[in-house]
């Protein structure tokens, strides 16, 4: 059963809109641009409100060839071992602004540093963007002397399924994968044929057919259902040890599970998490409730016992 203080931080997340003095959730229609834009400035502006950085915590900004990114690092570290940070937001949204103190948790748990770096955008720019961006932002770290030893994938939600399609990318390429990835409430079927997406609908966080549109505004005019969009429907084998967590009341539980099993049956080392009665990316809210906190401790105990010593 979840924490006194999960089921609070849960119930308060699902009646937000109470607070705004809205008696019902707003009904929102995802495939209108401006629905998009004010998306991204709520996200913006959750950031501003709540994105204390840890102590001890550097940020230097980077620009690798136009693409925006930054380190962000303890104050003293090893410069060899990196996570490479893929931000969610569904595709539409995300900023280093806005991803900079989650990332900031993973790091100041696991004593790594992180490269966060922000990928272009939909509806703007629809598949491949978005992939070109995490492979440019792959290749810069190992052009940078980086052995693929010694970086770690860590995504959340969309970022977490463009972690996934970018590890597809990389072994296609032939280029030497990173160390290993961790996935939390990844984005791994944009055809949305997940159970959850049926039952589990008036629980999640997410606005109801919010992930249908996005899946739209994503893959454009192509097949949601290829690999390096959905990565659930690619071949998985040959990819380095995953980590997956998923909440239980998620539209993107099943599709996070299924993933996790097929990966398994091609014979990669995957260790799935079900949040009993959890949410989307609850890993992201450590410390405030047990749950959280254990998710997020083993996500960097993962991340260190995965690269190089």
């Amino acid at each position: 059963m979840p924490s006194m203080r999960g089921r609070l931080i849960k119930f308060l997340l699902q009646h937000r809109h109470l607070f705004q003095l809205q008696f019902k959730k707003e009904i929102i229609d995802w495939s209108r641009y401006e629905a998009i834009v004010n998306f991204r400035k709520q996200v913006e502006d959750g950031a501003e409100r709540f994105g204390k950085l840890p102590e001890d915590i550097q940020i230097t900004p980077v620009d690798i060839d136009g693409l925006k990114a930054e380190w962000i690092a303890p104050a003293h570290c090893e410069r060899e071992k990196t996570i490479l940070y893929f931000h969610g937001g569904g595709y539409i949204s995300g900023t280093c602004n806005s991803h900079r103190a989650i990332t900031a948790k993973f790091v100041k748990n696991s004593g790594i540093r992180a490269l966060l770096f922000e990928y272009r955008l939909a509806p703007e720019n629809p598949h491949p963007a978005a992939l070109e961006d995490a492979l440019a932002a792959y290749h810069w770290l190992l052009d940078q002397g980086i052995k693929p030893s010694n970086i770690v994938f860590v995504g959340d939600s969309a970022g977490g399924g463009l972690c996934l399609a970018t590890l597809l990318a990389i072994r296609d390429q032939g280029t030497p994968l990173p160390a290993a990835a961790a996935a939390y409430s990844p984005v791994t079927d944009f055809k949305c044929n997940g159970e959850t997406y049926r039952t589990k609908v008036k629980v999640c966080l997410s606005p109801e057919g919010m992930g249908q549109a996005l899946a739209k505004h994503y893959a454009g005019e192509m097949d949601p259902g290829l690999p390096y969009i959905s990565p659930l429907y690619g071949e998985l084998h040959q990819l380095p040890p995953l980590l997956i967590f998923a909440g239980e009341d998620e539209t993107l539980c099943s599709e996070g599970v299924q993933f996790a099993e097929k990966a398994k049956k091609a014979g990669v080392d995957v260790t799935l998490r079900v949040g009993e009665g959890m949410f989307h990316c609850y890993p992201a809210m450590a410390p405030l409730f047990p749950e959280a906190t254990q998710a997020m401790e083993e996500i960097c105990t993962f991340i260190n016992q995965h690269v190089a010593a």
